[in-house]
């Protein structure tokens, strides 16, 4: 379920603060923020935030399309790698040919 419209989005006061500060000096650094559940706002377009994941803080460079979504979307908390062959599952691995007599 998604939040109330009557409530607005929901931006880090904090960094909604620290991103005005950035945009007033014309800097263009890295914010780094555990805020995972801020709603990218088009004030954000254009910058780039180490999006705490658990362990380390990834770089997310925000552009257009994020807009309305979360930072946390962008900053993968797991590491998908990949389904496993039912080839290489099996025991005994694969079959290896055998010569043929002759």
């Amino acid at each position: 379920m998604g939040r109330s419209l009557k409530k607005g989005p929901y931006v880090d006061e904090r960094l909604f603060r620290r991103v005005e500060k950035l945009r007033q000096t014309g800097r263009r650094e890295a914010l780094k923020t555990w805020s995972r559940d801020c709603t990218i706002v088009p004030e954000f377009v254009g910058y780039t935030f180490k999006v705490h994941n658990g362990k380390v803080f990834n770089d997310v460079f925000v552009t257009e399309d994020m807009v309305g979504h979360k930072l946390g979307e962008f900053s993968f908390t797991r590491i998908f790698r990949g389904h496993t062959n039912k080839k290489e599952g099996i025991k005994g691995g694969e079959k290896t040919e055998t010569p043929a007599a002759g």
